[in-house]
């Protein structure tokens, strides 16, 4: 069952059409690989569909209902969280305080001890420094934290925006397990991400863009078994 449907995607910076006509499923329960060269259109597509994106035409329909006309904090609370590249840790906040943000912004009744106790038990670093400035921690950590941040509500859906860059090994592995097991839960996962062989080695299914549109569909597994196609779609 799909979860996420985008169809006949277009979007635009300014003047500037960067995704044309672009279509893919996400299926339930699923790790979906969105991989391609740096411009290709990527994380344009995921801001899109988080309504991040100044104009957008086409359809995106995430668990049957209609988005792009849903400001991005109505598709948050339907229950899609959103991981940015940018991560956007809140400077002078605690970690457990950017934890809260992410409760604060859900309609959803959670208890916010218990959520951030199951949160501590899935990212025992942060446990450790649930009172330090989130601002004053390593990249990987704050990684770690922007994704928990995007956990906390409990949503149906993440998109994760390169989640792996600028991350020292020993993290990105710990990553990984982590996003096999949210996968494992229920969790479905939408993974932007330049490593291409991390990325593939974790998700289930592969789609590869170039110039804003779809130019590939595989199985994770035949994709990265494919070395041609992918010196000609993802090589830098």
């Amino acid at each position: 069952m799909a979860m996420l449907e985008i169809e006949d995607l277009n979007a635009w910076y300014g003047a500037s059409h960067i995704i044309h006509g672009l279509s893919l499923t996400v299926e339930q329960g699923e790790i979906l690989a969105l991989v391609g060269r740096n411009g290709a259109g990527k994380t344009s597509t995921i801001k899109a569909v988080m309504g991040l994106m100044p104009r957008a035409t086409g359809r995106v329909s995430f668990c049957g209902r209609e988005l792009l006309a849903l400001p991005a904090h109505e598709r948050f609370r339907l229950g899609l969280g959103y991981v940015p590249e940018e991560r956007r840790i809140v400077p002078g906040l605690t970690v457990r305080e950017n934890l809260q943000i992410g409760l604060v912004s859900s309609r959803a009744p959670i208890d916010e001890d218990e959520a951030i106790d199951e949160i501590a038990q899935n990212f025992p670093r942060l446990k450790e420094r649930l009172g330090q400035q989130g601002s004053t921690m390593s990249g990987g950590e704050q990684q770690m934290l922007a994704i928990a941040r995007a956990m906390i509500s409990k949503p149906k859906m993440i998109l994760l925006d390169e989640p792996s860059e600028g991350i020292m090994p020993v993290l990105v592995e710990e990553m990984g397990v982590l996003f096999r097991k949210l996968r494992d839960s229920g969790i479905t996962l939408l993974l932007v991400e330049q490593n291409v062989e991390w990325a593939l080695k974790l998700a289930d299914r592969a789609v590869i863009i170039d110039q804003g549109e779809v130019v590939h569909r595989a199985s994770a597994a035949s994709l990265l078994a494919n070395a041609e196609i992918q010196e000609r779609y993802c090589a830098v």
